[in-house]
């Protein structure tokens, strides 16, 4: 990574960091800004210390979506950092390939001086682990994904799927981000109910739903991931997005599936079958939907962090 930053940069609104300032003052967060090698900031956010677990999250939401969790994440150093053009980081081109994603990964852990860690993964950031776990498997101590598509038995839930149809999603891209419409989009991933007892996320997540830089985030990777006659796919992925049984059945690196019951991208059951495919690798289902530490945050961070303390015995 190098220390020069290109101008211009487009910056994040003011609603957005001053949330985010807020947020990390209030949980205690260390924040800071590596460089990567095209110059573009990548903001991100410690607490505690032990094993590094970093923290990669989904799209649609920025690394501050994980704080329910991290705040429980004890005897770990814990490392959150916000994808490209997503939370404070600024736009970069990693998100347009498998490839991008796995050197922007390598960029971080070389920045923090890690030669490995545990890779923990949400929904896009989950697919982001795994490809990054099978492509570089000695720098992952072990890989943890949390309803993560694209893998075998998954769907791209309805709202994805609308914003996967290019004329759809450009009607859908110039609505404003309402607390209401955000209730709305939680309903329909099966987190209708917790996230309202997260006001602080409801607050982030509507700034985040106006801001161009992210918006555009967003729409690089649906673009990438989802069909855009997704309405008709059985899936709603791209054939050549799509991980399969045999690339899962090769992952050399231990796994740990931690899902929601309910999660719209695949259940219970379809969690199950992927732990199958995957040697040795553990599963914790719980209740709740495409983010289940909004309610379970307890459950999830005891799994977690007992898996991780095996890895380490």
């Amino acid at each position: 990574m190098n220390t020069e930053l290109p101008q211009p940069v487009p910056h994040h609104p003011p609603a957005v960091c001053r949330l985010y300032h807020q947020m990390m003052t209030d949980a205690g967060l260390i924040n800071r800004t590596l460089r990567s090698s095209d110059g573009a900031g990548v903001h991100v956010m410690e607490r505690g210390e032990g094993t590094p677990v970093l923290m990669i999250h989904g799209s649609g939401s920025p690394g501050l979506f994980w704080l329910p969790l991290l705040r429980r994440l004890d005897g770990i150093r814990a490392i959150v950092v916000d994808r490209p053009g997503f939370g404070l980081s600024d736009p970069g081109e990693a998100s347009l390939s498998s490839a991008g994603s796995t050197a922007w990964i390598n960029e971080v852990l070389d920045e923090l001086d890690l030669p490995s860690a545990v890779i923990v993964g949400h929904s896009m950031g989950g697919l982001w682990g795994l490809r990054f776990a099978r492509a570089c498997p000695d720098r992952v101590r072990g890989l943890v994904m949390i309803g993560t598509p694209s893998l075998p038995g998954t769907r791209a839930p309805f709202p994805f799927r609308l914003l996967g149809t290019p004329g759809v999603r450009a009607l859908i891209t110039r609505q404003r981000e309402t607390p209401k419409s955000f209730y709305r989009f939680a309903a329909m991933v099966g987190e209708g109910k917790t996230i309202r007892n997260h006001p602080d996320l409801v607050d982030l997540m509507v700034a985040v739903g106006n801001d161009p830089v992210a918006g555009r985030a967003i729409l690089q990777e649906i673009g990438r991931l989802l069909s855009p006659w997704g309405l008709l796919s059985p899936t709603g992925f791209r054939p050549s997005e799509q991980i399969s049984a045999r690339d899962l059945r090769e992952l050399a690196v231990p796994t740990l599936l931690l899902w929601g019951h309910t999660d719209p991208v695949g259940g219970g059951e379809v969690a199950r079958h992927i732990q199958q495919l995957i040697p040795g690798a553990e599963l914790a289902v719980v209740d709740g939907g495409h983010a289940p530490w909004l309610g379970q945050s307890s459950a999830l961070a005891h799994a977690l962090i007992s898996w991780v303390r095996r890895l380490d015995a």
